[in-house]
């Protein structure tokens, strides 16, 4: 799969709900109901980090889940991107961009959200062919005034922004004509699976799945 081909598919699970929910699993019995209750409040698409000694094992498990469309986020090396595809996800995500990372998509079949914070990496992924990007992180390089201005010379380019972005801020991005959704952790708190509130989880996804753009 070219990265024209991998930013088109990406560019689909975007557009399938205004948030990717950003998830950090760290018990491995969370991960099965917690893509249930996303997937009953409207968020189909889900990323799970590769920063837990479960994150590969939860996303062979909530790619079980009917309606559910698996991502690893955080993936950093071409070990890591081969061993997504196994456990089961179809994208990946990364805060920035390697060559070794991008040939590991390729090989792996993988659409790849790759990470870009300024002009030159959006124009040096775009040289390549990525169309869709990540910007990250984002609050923390400009937020959604900055992205609104990369769009300015740059309109060919989509991003899905993350990086400390909340339900109050994540509507500036979403009006953005170069937004496509963003990513937000805000979905599934960590004391939500530590209690099992997984109908609270399934509300703030609803809440989160209604969002304009």
């Amino acid at each position: 799969m070219t990265p024209t081909e991998q930013s088109d598919r990406a560019l689909k699970l975007c557009q399938l709900a205004p948030v990717i929910p950003v998830l950090v699993i760290h018990d491995l019995a969370h991960a099965r109901p917690l893509a249930e209750a996303l997937v009953a409040g409207g968020l189909p698409v889900l990323e799970v980090t590769l920063r837990t000694s479960c994150a590969l094992e939860a996303i062979a498990q909530m790619a079980q889940v009917d309606g559910a469309i698996l991502g690893a986020g955080t993936v950093l090396t071409p070990a890591q991107m081969e061993a997504a595809r196994a456990a089961g996800a179809v994208f990946a995500v990364s805060p920035g961009s390697t060559p070794a990372l991008t040939d590991a998509a390729r090989a792996n079949d993988m659409a790849l959200l790759p990470g870009a914070q300024t002009c030159s990496e959006v124009m040096a992924l775009l040289e390549l062919g990525y169309t869709v990007q990540k910007f990250f992180p984002a609050e923390s390089i400009g937020g959604a005034g900055a992205l609104k201005s990369i769009g300015g010379p740059l309109p060919q380019v989509t991003f899905c922004p993350t990086g400390s972005i909340t339900p109050a801020l994540a509507p500036d991005y979403l009006k953005l004509p170069n937004v496509a959704c963003v990513g937000g952790s805000w979905v599934a708190p960590k004391s939500m699976m530590d209690a099992g509130d997984w109908a609270g989880i399934t509300a703030l996804a609803r809440d989160a799945a209604s969002l304009p753009r």
